[in-house]
């Protein structure tokens, strides 16, 4: 079975875990901006920051045949920060045109303030213009009041909803989200969030149409391998392999194919590298020998 894992932050990872990734199917990985764990003070480390996305991660992940993706955008924790969040907004319509950007992410609300819901409709604004669809983090903390509140940006914006993924969802959002036309994102944890056998129950109570399941795996407490494993749960309740691959690889797809840059056809194949090349003179075989690898 072939798995698009839809919100990964390799970033924060280290290289087994592609390894890991690629032995249990995983094909292709989206790796949304994000927050690293502590406030960034300039906007040059953002800069930084959004280049590793496109350059180094890509060139890791080839090495194990996967392909990359990436959404780009001012996570909501840091939009509250006046140091860098309008230098930021400046510098993302670059990184917006890459071809390896599928859509505008994590943006939306944290704290849920009103500076984070400036942030949010000003990135809904320029997900527009490049004709990109979004990927939103919603609330931890009062999170039906943080997907309402969502929602409602959104709305007024007047942004399409098939084109909005909101993520971190569970039991409680799924009544909210369910008949908007949005796509709906659940994360799985090892002890927060959801669980694969939460999610089980929500498949077989509500289908897989306009979900995906990610692990959102970062510096934290977290498993990169949540999506195979929930995937192999599900099997093992009853939920037919078909509706299993649509959830872990057609669904996905088929959300940020929306950008224009991702074909399901050149996912089939594993991505190519030459494992003889570095990046920038670095390797993530250290001289290791690649016709043994």
């Amino acid at each position: 079975m072939l798995i698009f894992e839809p919100h990964i932050h390799m970033f924060s990872r280290i290289t087994d875990d592609y390894e890991r990734l690629a032995l249990a199917g995983v094909r292709a990985v989206l790796e949304p901006a994000f927050w690293l764990g502590q406030p960034r003070t300039t906007v040059g480390s953002f800069v930084d920051y959004f280049e590793t996305l496109i350059g180094w991660e890509r060139f890791r992940a080839q090495q194990f045949g996967i392909h990359h993706f990436n959404t780009m955008g001012l996570n909501p924790r840091e939009a509250n920060d006046d140091r860098v969040n309008q230098d930021v907004l400046a510098v993302l319509p670059r990184y917006c045109e890459k071809d390896s950007c599928v859509g505008i992410g994590e943006i939306g609300l944290d704290d849920q303030t009103k500076v984070e819901e400036r942030f949010f409709a000003e990135q809904l604004e320029l997900a527009r213009r490049h004709g990109l669809p979004v990927l939103v983090h919603t609330p931890h903390r009062d999170k039906k009041k943080g997907f309402e509140r969502c929602i409602a940006i959104i709305k007024e914006q007047a942004f399409p909803m098939q084109q909005v993924l909101l993520d971190h969802g569970n039991e409680e959002t799924i009544k909210v989200t369910r008949d908007l036309g949005c796509w709906s994102g659940f994360s799985i944890y090892p002890n927060t969030k959801m669980d694969p056998a939460r999610m089980v129950h929500i498949v077989q109570e509500y289908g897989v149409e306009r979900f995906v399941i990610n692990s959102a795996a970062d510096w934290g407490v977290s498993d990169p391998m949540m999506v195979p494993r929930t995937a192999v749960k599900l099997e093992q309740a009853g939920v037919p392999r078909q509706r299993v691959e649509q959830l872990v690889w057609k669904n996905p797809i088929h959300f940020f194919a929306q950008s224009g840059r991702l074909d399901e056809k050149a996912l089939l194949q594993p991505a190519r590298a030459n494992l003889r090349e570095t990046f920038d003179g670095n390797s993530v075989l250290r001289g290791q020998d690649p016709d043994r690898v």
